[in-house]
Order: structure tokens, then C-alpha cells, then sequence
């Protein structure tokens, strides 16, 4: 008998798309809207389409060279595991026991 669900296989898995894995996608997109904007707000204050248009061909080849980088080197989560490692302290200094005095358990309780 046939079955009457269909199975989605692969609902944890990352969006992948082109190579580009999760959150990259929106990356690469504010991008490119942020490119389209400053195309358009730098031709109508009247800056010329020679100068223009090379640096905004520049500016996206770079954001996808640099989008693609990420995507590749970090993975899905590990841009924001890079940034919370970079955001620790590299030691803690106490200068009094008070605040290991006062625990409720000892250290091995928890075993």
C-alpha cells in the first residue's frame, strides 16, 4: 500500500544556493540593494557613467569574491562562532574567593 505522507527528507539542512550556504544568501543580497542604491543616488547627484559604472562593477565583483569566501571558509554557523570566540575575555582575574566561598554545591556534585 502506498503511503499517503510524503517524507521530507533534509528539513535541518542548511538553504543552500550556488555554493552560497545560509545566512551568506541575505549577505550577498543587502549587498547587491545596497550597490543598486548607491548606483542610483551617485547618477542622479550627477556623477558620470564612465566613472560609475566601473566602480560599481569593482565593488560587486568584490562583494561576491568576499561573500563567496565567507560562505566557504565559515560555513553556516562559523562567522558568528569566529565573532563570540573574538568577543571572550582571554583570562578573568578575581581579586577575592568570596564569590567561590559563596556556592550553594561543590564543584564535583554535579558527576
Amino acid at each position: 500500500m502506498a503511503s499517503l505522507f510524503q517524507i521530507n527528507k533534509g528539513v535541518s539542512k542548511p538553504i543552500v544556493f550556488k555554493g552560497l550556504k545560509a545566512q551568506y544568501i541575505a549577505y550577498l543580497a543587502i549587498g547587491l540593494v545596497l550597490l543598486l542604491l548607491a548606483f542610483a543616488i551617485l547618477y542622479i547627484s550627477g556623477l558620470g557613467l564612465l566613472v560609475l559604472l566601473p566602480v560599481i562593477i569593482i565593488l560587486g565583483s568584490a562583494l561576491f569574491v568576499l561573500t563567496f569566501r565567507l560562505s566557504r571558509r565559515f560555513g553556516e554557523h562559523g562567522l558568528m562562532k569566529f565573532f563570540a570566540k573574538r568577543a571572550l575575555p582571554r583570562y578573568l582575574r578575581f581579586s577575592s574567593r568570596r564569590i567561590f566561598t559563596g556556592l550553594k554545591y561543590p564543584v564535583n556534585h554535579f558527576k
